[in-house]
């Protein structure tokens, strides 16, 4: 077999140039952990970007792969399959909505939620044509298509891609009043991360769920809360919504939904939402296809019991108290709920690029964003000994630089 340095030579000669990974080159893994083509191992503190949240190779997601496989993959949406009332149905009592639209990527159900909302303006709210506009946040990401990047702050994301998709108002994150004071009559709906993760794992101040919850009612906006890293247990409940006990018109689910088996993304709401969408208004050739709706059910499953859901938060009551004893100690602050944290680095140390490649040398996959935050996603599969193991290694990371 190859090296990682000989994979890595040919990854970069023959693949375009738009992720910068880190330098390892991974063949195996299992619940936690990792092994690369070198046979080194690594505890993985990414969880591809919360999509693995249940573990690498769980036992009841593989096992339900497996056995839908060797049955059927795909019908395309144009007739039923045996596994797509389970999952509509099953999802539908996990979001406490009436209906499912189920697509491939967390992108692709952004995209859907954003048609949706504009439909069920000009079509129940009376908006007129092709003025529905959708408020947006400040240092959002919800993907990378041209209609979602003309949204985005982030110059890697948007410039150089115009021209760009009208209809959204960009606002201050964590603001209500600056949601407020950017609604008019064309406004169908609000896009929101309860938690923003690319941004850095950016939480709210508290209330600000709940206030734009009534924000969104007294004004007939729909409330759309883009879930696909922050909800299905990732912060110590099933949607981090949750924590303020509010219940969104649409939710946009994605990564763990696919167990980091197969790409499951979805939005739920109820009829009065979902129902504006007819027979050849929107689809996708994969979107709810078996293989995809059988590994989702045993994501749904697995949530049922609530367990996932709590030991992510006594995980994360250790974690974020672990991580809290480094800051003033080359650690600015920290951010996050769950096991789910974004770590600020002193700039003056190191970049965040830096100290992910020194956690990489210590045996630990993490991922740096905006220059000087580390993000931290375990699989809540992860046992607290390795999780301890894991900050660790960050703190003598972090103290290599000085």
């Amino acid at each position: 077999m190859a090296t990682s340095s000989e994979l890595i030579g040919v990854i970069e000669r023959r693949s375009a140039h738009n992720y910068h990974p880190l330098p390892v080159v991974i063949s195996e893994a299992q619940g936690a952990w990792v092994t690369d083509v070198d046979g080194r191992r690594f505890l993985d503190c990414l969880s591809g970007y919360s999509s693995l949240n249940f573990g690498h190779g769980n036992e009841k997601i593989v096992e339900a792969a497996q056995r839908q496989l060797a049955r059927l993959t795909l019908t395309s949406r144009a007739f039923y399959h045996d596994q797509f009332a389970e999952f509509c149905a099953g999802l539908g009592d996990l979001t406490g909505k009436d209906m499912i639209l189920p697509m491939n990527t967390g992108a692709e159900a952004v995209e859907t939620a954003i048609k949706v909302a504009r439909k069920w303006g000009y079509e129940v709210k009376g908006v007129e044509p092709e003025q529905a506009t959708i408020i947006v946040m400040e240092d959002n990401f919800h993907g990378r298509t041209t209609t979602i990047v003309s949204f985005s702050t982030d110059p890697d994301a948007r410039d150089g891609f115009g021209p760009y998709t009208p209809g959204f108002k960009i606002v201050k994150y964590g603001s209500v009043e600056a949601v407020r004071e950017a609604i008019d009559a064309n406004t169908v709906a609000v896009l929101v991360e309860p938690i923003q993760g690319e941004a850095g794992v950016l939480v709210p101040p508290d209330g600000y769920l709940t206030q734009l919850r009534e924000l969104c009612t007294a004004e007939n906006i729909l409330m759309i809360a883009d879930e696909i890293q922050s909800g299905l247990g990732r912060t110590g409940r099933t949607f981090a919504c949750d924590h303020e006990g509010v219940v969104p018109d649409m939710y946009v689910l994605g990564k763990a939904l696919g167990g980091g088996v197969v790409p499951v993304s979805a939005v739920a709401a109820n009829a009065d939402v979902l129902g504006v969408i007819k027979p050849g208004q929107h689809g996708s050739t994969f979107g709810g296809n078996p293989l995809a709706c059988a590994v989702g059910n045993a994501v749904i499953e697995i949530l049922r019991t609530g367990e996932f859901q709590e030991r992510a938060a006594r995980l994360g009551e250790v974690l974020h108290a672990r991580l809290r004893e480094l800051i003033g100690d080359g650690v600015v602050t920290v951010r996050g709920r769950g096991l789910w944290a974004g770590v600020d680095i002193d700039p003056s140390l190191a970049t965040g690029r830096q100290v992910s490649e020194a956690l990489m040398a210590r045996g630990v996959l993490a991922k740096d964003t905006h220059g000087s935050t580390i993000r931290l996603a375990p699989p809540i599969v992860i046992s607290e000994e390795d999780l301890l193991w894991a900050v660790d290694q960050l703190a003598d990371a972090i103290a290599s630089f000085r």
